[in-house]
């Protein structure tokens, strides 16, 4: 029986050379990346290549993900956080088709790989810290002592909050990566009951139908989740550049 987390290995598909030991090859994640983002854009512009002001329903669908977006990111930064709205709906839609790719069999879930999850709050925390500086310079860190702090106590509450921010991307990407790594591992290991007591036969196989049942109550919830996390991410990316924009309390 196969392992449950053997679906999460980075195979190469094609190799193209190599950097001293380090191979440059297209793997199994790089390919369903490029397929994913392939996806959007050729699902944009389906949807939008007859704009109307009464739409359609692809036109419909794809202006109701915008809105959404639109709206939490207004919610959370203001009109000022529009300039950011490319860089929020690029990510939430990235995330969100990773994750419901993942619940195609044999698809890569490419939201499972730490490496993935991280890069991504990476890019976010640089996005918010580079924007931050530039806009404001050093007041920007003001970001890391609160307004109204006695002196005495404004050093350790500095430290608090710095440690705080630093911890923002570990916590962005382990909770992606980890929800949808235990969902897929839980899907895995339901699944190969159903196969297991089968295989067994008799008596035994009438109780077949009872892990079948709770595979398609586990995959009705990680469909959930994955519109959850990629909901989450993107919120706390807005509420992030919120500090960029207005870094004092």
């Amino acid at each position: 029986m196969a392992s449950p987390v053997e679906q999460f290995e980075i195979k190469e598909i094609v190799r193209f050379g190599t950097i001293g030991d380090a191979p440059i090859a297209l793997t199994n994640s790089g390919l369903h990346m490029l397929l994913i983002v392939g996806f959007i854009v050729g699902l944009l512009s389906f949807a939008t290549r007859n704009s109307s002001l009464i739409p359609d329903r692809w036109q419909a669908f794809v202006e109701s993900i915008y809105e959404f977006t639109a709206r939490m990111l207004r919610d959370a930064t203001g009109k000022e956080g529009m300039k950011f709205f490319p860089f929020v709906f690029s990510l939430f839609l990235f995330i969100l088709c990773s994750n419901l790719l993942g619940m195609v069999p044999g698809a890569f879930t490419v939201t499972s790989q730490i490496i993935v999850t991280a890069a991504l709050a990476l890019l976010v925390i640089g996005t918010v810290v580079v924007y931050g500086v530039i806009k404001h310079g050093t007041h920007f860190f003001g970001l890391f002592v609160p307004s109204g702090v006695p002196g005495w106590l404004a050093p350790f509450i500095t430290v608090i909050e710095v440690i705080s921010f630093m911890s923002r991307p570990i916590s962005l990407s382990l909770r992606l990566f980890a929800n949808m790594l235990a969902g897929h591992i839980a899907l895995k290991v339901f699944a190969s009951f159903i196969v297991s007591l089968l295989a067994t036969g008799g008596v035994v196989a009438i109780l077949a139908p009872l892990p079948l049942l709770m595979t398609f109550a586990m995959v009705a919830f990680e469909i959930l989740v994955a519109g959850l996390q990629a909901y989450v991410f993107a919120v706390l990316t807005c509420i992030y550049l919120n500090d960029a924009l207005h870094p004092g309390h």
